[in-house]
This record gives C-alpha cells, sequence and structure tokens, in this order.
C-alpha cells in the first residue's frame, strides 16, 4: 500500500523529455512575443500618431530589462535554481504583453517595455544555459533554437491573420499574452513535480556566482561575443522590426502580401535552424557562421536593390539562422568550463540589448534618410559581423 501510494505522490520527478518540452516551447514563446511586433508596428504608429523615430522609444525602453537580466541571471539562477527564475520571467513577460494591450497612452506602453525586456532576456539566458550545462541535453540545442524560428513565424503570422480577420492590434497582443501564459502552467508544473535539472542552482558548490560574473566579464573573448551576439541578434530584431514597414509602408506592397513575406524571412530562418546540425557537421561551426555571413550580405544586398523579388527575404533568414546558436555552442569551447554558465547567461542577455539598441537606431536613421535606406544599413550590420567573428576565430582558433 504504501508502495502504490509513492507512485501517486505528486512530488514524482517529470519525465525527462519534459524539461526538453518546457525549454522548446519557451523559446517558441518568446518568438512570438519579438516577431509579432513587426506587423503591428504601422498600426501602434498610426494609433499614438507616431513617427519612425519616435516609435523606437519601444524599443529603448526595452534596455534596462535587458541590461538587468544580463547581470543578474546567473545570480538568480544559481540562489534559486532555473525553473523558479523562468517561472518569474514568464509572469513577468505576460504581464509586459497585457499590459501593451491595454495602454491607455504611449507613455504607459515605453514604460512596460523593462518588463518585456527582463522577461524575455531572463528566459532566454536561462534555457540556453540549461541546455548547454546539461551533457545529455546539449545535443538539442540547434533544435532548441530552430524552435525559436517557429515562434518567430508563427508571430507575424499569427499578428497578420488577426489583423485580417477584424482585431485590433490590441487584441492580437491579449492573444500573444494568453499564449506566453501557457509556459507559467508548463513551468509550474515543473515545479511541483520539482524536475531535477531545472531544480538545480547553476553554480557550482564552493563557489561564488559573483566571482564567476567578475571573471568573464574580465574575459575578451566574452566580451567580445556578446559584442558579436549583440550585433546579430539586432540584427534580427531590426528586420523582424522594419521589415513589414519597408515592404508594406514603403514600397507599397499590400499588407497581406507584406505581412506573410515577413513569415517567408523566418521560414527561411526555420528551415536553417532545423537544418543546424547537418550544416555543422558537414562544415564544421565556424565555417558555417563564415559562410551564413557571406549569405546575409548577398541577401540583404538584393533586398537592397532589387525591392521588387521576394526570394532575398527568406534567403537572409537562413542565413543569420546559424550564427546565433552556433556561437552560443562554441562557448564551452571557448572559455574555461567553471565560468561556461555566467558567460553564456552574460552574452545571450547582452545580446537582446541588441534588439532594442540597433532597431532603434536604424529607425532614427531611416527617419532622416528614410526608409528605403534600411536594407543597406542593415548591411552594414553584416559587416560589422565579419569583422567581430574574423576577430573570435584568429584569437580562439575554434572550429
Amino acid at each position: 500500500m504504501q508502495k502504490y501510494a509513492s507512485r501517486r505522490s505528486p512530488h514524482l520527478p517529470a519525465p525527462a523529455w519534459v524539461g526538453i518540452a518546457i525549454a522548446f516551447y519557451a523559446f517558441i514563446a518568446i518568438g512570438i512575443a519579438e516577431s509579432g511586433l513587426g506587423v503591428l508596428l504601422p498600426s501602434i504608429l498610426k494609433t499614438f500618431d507616431l513617427t519612425p523615430a519616435t516609435v523606437t522609444f519601444l524599443f529603448v525602453s526595452q534596455i534596462t530589462g535587458y541590461v538587468c537580466a544580463a547581470f543578474s541571471s546567473s545570480l538568480i539562477s544559481s540562489r534559486l535554481g532555473l525553473a523558479p527564475m523562468l517561472l518569474a520571467a514568464a509572469l513577468i513577460l505576460t504581464t509586459a504583453l497585457t499590459i501593451y494591450g491595454l495602454a491607455p497612452t504611449w507613455f504607459v506602453m515605453v514604460a512596460v517595455g523593462t518588463l518585456l525586456g527582463l522577461g524575455i532576456g531572463l528566459i532566454d539566458a536561462g534555457i540556453n544555459t540549461y541546455m548547454v550545462s546539461d551533457r545529455q541535453e546539449a545535443k538539442w540545442i540547434g533544435l532548441l533554437h530552430a524552435f525559436y524560428g517557429i515562434g518567430a513565424l508563427l508571430g507575424p503570422t499569427i499578428a497578420t491573420t488577426l489583423l485580417m480577420l477584424g482585431l485590433t492590434w490590441r487584441q492580437v497582443y491579449f492573444v500573444i499574452a494568453s499564449l506566453v501564459a501557457l509556459l507559467i502552467v508548463g513551468v509550474g508544473w515543473i515545479i511541483i513535480r520539482r524536475y531535477p535539472p531545472m531544480m538545480k542552482r547553476t553554480a557550482p558548490s564552493g563557489t561564488h556566482a559573483f566571482a564567476h560574473l567578475r571573471f568573464a566579464l574580465q574575459t575578451p573573448t566574452v566580451l567580445v561575443s556578446g559584442l558579436f551576439l549583440l550585433v546579430a541578434v539586432g540584427t534580427e530584431a531590426s528586420l523582424g522590426n522594419w521589415a513589414y514597414t519597408v515592404q508594406q509602408v514603403s514600397r507599397g506592397i499590400p499588407a497581406s502580401i507584406a505581412g506573410y513575406s515577413i513569415s517567408a524571412l523566418w521560414l527561411g530562418f526555420t528551415i536553417g535552424r532545423m537544418l543546424l546540425g547537418v550544416f555543422v557537421n558537414r562544415w564544421g561551426a565556424v565555417r558555417l557562421v563564415t559562410l551564413s555571413l557571406i549569405t546575409l550580405a548577398v541577401g540583404l544586398t538584393t533586398w537592397w536593390l532589387l525591392p521588387g523579388q521576394w526570394l532575398s527575404l527568406p534567403l537572409i533568414g537562413l542565413a543569420i539562422a546559424a550564427i546565433f546558436p552556433t556561437t552560443i555552442w562554441l562557448m564551452p569551447q571557448r572559455v574555461p568550463e567553471a565560468v561556461v554558465p555566467a558567460a553564456i547567461g552574460f552574452v545571450t542577455s547582452i545580446a537582446s540589448l541588441g534588439a532594442a539598441i540597433i532597431p532603434t537606431t536604424i529607425g532614427w536613421l531611416a527617419n532622416e534618410t528614410g526608409l528605403e535606406s534600411i536594407p543597406a544599413l542593415i548591411l552594414l550590420l553584416a559587416i560589422a559581423l565579419a569583422m567581430l567573428h574574423y576577430w573570435l576565430v584568429r584569437h580562439t582558433g575554434s572550429t
């Protein structure tokens, strides 16, 4: 009888696949939350009577949250465990998206951007740390980022479809918030069932997390990797935030076609993430990043100079897909094992800053030079990525 009761105990550990499932859905959720904005941006511009420059304050407001996540993710997870941190992050993100939909004024929406940045930054850092730190789960890192691509594909598709069905951009945000709220349920269940890999603290016993973070911040490879990922994520975010506006507002493409062309961008991105393991096995991690940067430059050039064609957007998505996860995968080869969690937490959260800083800068520049300058500005980002990639390869010798 006692044995039977123990089997029914709600505190038995969750099955091993549950942690992977939660990680995959978490990345779908943040992909939807981030990519949906691009399609909703023209509606937000109209509602609050904004310009491409003033709307960028929404991106700027996220910076505080990303910075907090960058410097606190490894400390929080070392003291509380990954699952409690993820639960808090999911609650924060859901709250921010809900307030976006309710915001009566532009000031309120901008202010809440801090919560959005904090929620996404903590989820991103926590899940990446969990996957890379657990040797049994590290093999899933490429597929993990493919699920971000699925979310990024679903975001503009959902937003475009709901707008075509007559919903307002505020109602679309309520739908997105409800999708993110499912993560709260999943992580809460993980905590109740005490799933060991996500309940453990990431700092090794006897070593303070502050020491690891301090060491990581003093390591040039970590700092340059963070800058590299900041530009890479900024490039992704700039495409996600501004490509629809370029297609629909500047080039006059019908709203539905423009919206689904952005879905094509993220479709290429998702395919690239799903094939990441094949590409790494064939070419090696460093060579894959090199080929990706070359392809990205070609795609951006054709999008800029040949505006009538539509193949460049999925090509750009395919090109940029491998850059972030491959760089994360290389981190254990580039820094001492003891500081891998702190290094990954720092570079992924710093990378999230790119999602605020770079689209903001591009918006300010485009306000002065016109929306058609955006493809050329993003091409410059690809050139900067190539230079940073060259430095990392030369100073780390990774393959």
